[in-house]
């Protein structure tokens, strides 16, 4: 029988473990922390455990998230770290859970189609690191058919902008193009006293479940060029923002859509009917 884990603090202290701020590395030791995101989550989708699932985390650091996770019984877990130094952790842990797969690599130059070709569907959690949190989120909501879910930790006021609504200050492009492929839930709220170092911002965990009918690729680069333009020049009304895209005022004319809006005044599925009628 193996022996019990050691907690994430304890491995740090084994191996003498400092966060990089270079990787944006804001570590997450706290034991129940870990264990309330992953159980929240879970419970969020009606599901008691992850059995028969497949799991996926970029950033697993010392492991703390890591651990919570496979406490669920996941069938598979994928561990994406770049940092060396967290590797000899991760490998600990997999002793106690051979279904712990590290991969030692970089996220933004992974080969995520290989992956996706090599598994089903994923049950993804992260604490991102914030430095390339949008942009991940971003390149996993075009191959969003290859996830069951997401949870992920963001700065909290990146967090606002994905959920906001039309008519406020936060409401922007990653709104519009996150809540057009999935469901998104808020989870909670964590302050900076839960990390070490302390970041100097509270973070947020959010849910993100893909909706049936997700986007095609051509529909949702359409979108993203809409709301780059429209966002680009947000004060101005969208006759004015829009008027490089070819017959934008007869196509916003026959969807019943006012030139005379601004771009927060659009709700994400008026940029969805109007990249429609372009494509």
């Amino acid at each position: 029988m193996s022996a019990p884990l050691l907690s994430t603090k304890d491995f740090v202290a084994k191996y003498g473990l400092m966060a990089k701020k270079s990787l944006g590395q804001n570590f997450l030791l706290d034991g129940n922390i870990t264990e309330k995101i992953v159980r929240t989550s879970l419970k969020a989708q009606g599901l008691e455990n992850l059995n028969n699932e497949i799991a996926l985390e970029v950033g697993p650091g010392p492991g703390g998230l890591t651990q919570a996770v496979l406490k669920q019984q996941p069938q598979k877990m994928v561990a994406i770290e770049m940092d060396e130094r967290c590797l000899e952790i991760l490998a600990e842990i997999s002793q106690v859970y051979p279904q712990l797969q590290i991969c030692n690599g970089d996220a933004l130059k992974f080969n995520w189609q290989k992956m996706y070709a090599e598994s089903g569907a994923y049950h993804v959690f992260s604490n991102l690191p914030y430095n390339i949190s949008v942009v991940l989120l971003t390149g996993w909501l075009k191959q969003i058919q290859n996830f069951k879910s997401l949870t992920l930790m963001f700065q909290k006021e990146v967090g606002d902008r994905i959920l906001a609504q039309p008519d406020s200050k936060d409401y922007g492009r990653i709104s519009v193009i996150t809540q057009l492929q999935c469901k998104v839930i808020k989870l909670f709220d964590l302050p900076p006293t839960c990390f070490v170092p302390a970041p100097k911002i509270w973070s947020s965990v959010l849910l993100f479940e893909p909706r049936e009918n997700s986007l095609s690729l051509e529909i949702l680069e359409c979108v993203e060029k809409l709301t780059a333009l429209a966002f680009g020049q947000r004060r101005k009304m969208i006759r004015q923002s829009l008027k490089g895209v070819p017959d934008i005022l007869m196509h916003l004319e026959n969807l019943g859509i006012s030139s005379e809006l601004r771009a927060e005044n659009l709700s994400p599925q008026d940029y969805l009917s109007i990249a429609k009628s372009l494509v």
